[in-house]
């Protein structure tokens, strides 16, 4: 009788359609819930991040970087270099200057801050690999290290292309 069972569920298992287990990742609309910690210090952090990022990355207000970053800026992505001025070099040229929006448009899914570290997890859309013309979700992050008020280190998942 054990054997029938077994045998009956492994047949169950492989003969089942196979369906997406992926539960697509969702941006959270709530930018203010996201910033807010009941630590004043913590919500600073998050707040100098997500300023930073709507105003200098998609606004393209490169005239704002010496606010927010340290003129010895670290950059761990390969492909961007080290310093206020590498990053500079590296995204001015991109760069459309065009009015501040007041929330970050890109899909935000979480902003976490712990100490002098926040962490920006947004929602990254890709091609589908598996099925050509379909796209699949998951996620992307950008972490930066606070140092007297501004950004002195980032992070990201980037690999050199």
């Amino acid at each position: 009788m054990r054997f029938v069972l077994l045998t009956a569920l492994i047949v169950l298992v492989l003969c089942a359609p196979t369906a997406n287990a992926q539960v697509p990742v969702r941006a959270e609309p709530d930018h203010e819930r996201l910033l807010a910690s009941a630590d004043p210090k913590l919500a600073a952090n998050k707040r100098l991040v997500y300023d930073f990022w709507r105003e200098v990355f998609e606004a393209g207000q490169m005239a704002r970087v010496s606010h927010y970053l340290t003129e010895g800026y670290i950059q761990h992505n390969p492909m961007v270099p080290t310093g206020r001025a590498g990053f500079v070099a590296a995204f001015g040229p991109h760069a459309k200057s065009q009015p501040v929006q007041a929330r970050v448009q890109a899909p935000l899914v979480d902003i976490v801050a712990e100490g002098d570290r926040v962490v920006m997890v947004f929602v990254s859309e890709r091609p589908d690999p598996k099925n050509p013309g379909q796209t699949y979700t998951t996620t992307w992050f950008d972490l930066f290290r606070i140092e007297n008020g501004q950004l002195a280190e980032h992070w990201d998942p980037a690999a050199k292309r």
